[in-house]
């Protein structure tokens, strides 16, 4: 199983409406991967977004990641930095990283991909930081996706340096029209892959 070129983070916080219709308009864009977030929710309360959330996510052929928690039925999960690898590994397992010692341990411990973060000044986490650069994308021993202030503009410059792909969050949370974004990035992302 593959991790599709673009992620989408959620974050209910930064959104106008409800998160599942932000969601539903990502993946109805084109967007194939999601990570569930919401980590201030119980787990209760995150297991019945995911619920609904699954059936948008797979009638589109898309992955549902759930962070930090792979007990909530989902494709894979995608760790924090101090998270334990789960006993029972889901089909997909990423990791967040923010510098190369992240992305060694990550790959030595199996981890499908990983997120580099930040890349650039991040929006949604103002003075989080300092931002790499895509230089930090160069030689990684794994898939990586990256992540921090990554917009439409930025993507293709990503994927040059040497990420997998991108991880998006708040363009897509804050956007008024989460589609228009979603597809401006994929297009971001073909152009750059030549199809």
């Amino acid at each position: 199983m593959n991790l599709p070129r673009l992620l989408i983070l959620t974050d209910r916080h930064q959104t106008t409406r409800p998160l599942v219709d932000v969601v539903r308009a990502a993946v109805n864009a084109g967007a194939r991967a999601v990570v569930l977030r919401e980590k201030d929710l119980p787990r209760a309360v995150r297991a019945h977004l995911a619920d609904q959330l699954r059936p948008i996510l797979t009638e589109a052929g898309a992955l549902l990641i759930m962070a930090s928690d792979a007990t909530i039925p989902a494709d894979g999960v995608h760790l924090a930095t101090s998270d334990q690898l789960p006993a029972n590994r889901p089909p997909l397992v990423g990791r967040s990283c923010h510098d190369p010692t992240g992305l060694q341990a990550a790959a030595e411990e199996g981890c499908d991909w990983a997120t580099l973060s930040p890349i650039f000044p991040s929006p949604s986490k103002p003075g989080y930081g300092p931002a790499l650069g895509t230089g930090a994308l160069a030689g990684a021993p794994l898939p990586v996706c990256a992540l921090g202030g990554v917009d439409a503009g930025r993507a293709a410059a990503c994927v040059a340096a040497g990420a997998a792909g991108v991880a998006v969050m708040g363009a897509v949370m804050r956007a008024t029209d989460p589609a228009a974004v979603v597809a401006n990035l994929l297009r971001a992302l073909e152009s750059k892959a030549g199809r």
